[in-house]
């Protein structure tokens, strides 16, 4: 029993060490540096700063349509890309941006469109995401307005006439009274 257990063990050992390689053979010298080139740029993104974060437009009247313009600049040390621009309903529209790359210190501008539809008699605040190669990835700005009017107030929308519903405990006689 003990041979066998001594033969396994010098055949594993002899199985172990026998696979190993120069590791150090197999690294090639421009994958080194790539790398250190690659390293020495991580944690440089770029930096989008806003001329403005929010934008009121006051008191509008409702369905008036209404567009401000959000300036930004590449305050970081590399290259600014925006890939997409979107808001949190379709009622606010952002467009007009750049898809170029936006050097370190360039600045550019885009627009967002709002169609001031909403309830009458109250607040309305929209947000714009925008997706770029920043460190979060994702920056946010917001457009906001009171929208004029009396709630309650006409709005295109058909008014619902409330009638009285009539009832009967008598079977049979469901929909009218016996009063």
């Amino acid at each position: 029993m003990k041979k066998i257990i001594l033969s396994l063990s010098a055949l594993c050992m002899v199985a172990f060490t026998s696979c190993k390689e120069d590791a150090t053979s197999k690294i090639k010298a421009e994958n080194v540096t790539q790398a250190a080139q690659r390293d020495a740029v991580v944690g440089e993104f770029p930096v989008i700063t806003f001329d403005k974060k929010e934008h009121d437009f006051g008191e509008i009247e409702n369905g008036t349509p209404v567009s401000t313009v959000f300036n930004y600049t590449n305050s970081g040390t590399s290259p600014l890309v925006i890939t997409n621009i979107t808001s949190t309903c379709g009622c606010t529209v952002p467009q007009d941006w750049s898809k170029e790359p936006l050097a370190p210190g360039a600045s550019a501008k885009f627009t967002v469109d709002f169609n001031g539809k909403g309830s009458p008699g109250s607040s309305t605040s929209k947000t714009v995401t925008i997706t770029a190669n920043t460190e979060s990835g994702k920056e946010t700005v917001k457009i906001k307005a009171f929208i004029k009017g009396t709630p309650g107030a006409a709005t295109g929308i058909p008014s619902v006439a409330t009638t009285q519903v009539k009832s009967s405990t008598q079977p049979g006689h469901e929909g009218h009274n016996h009063d």
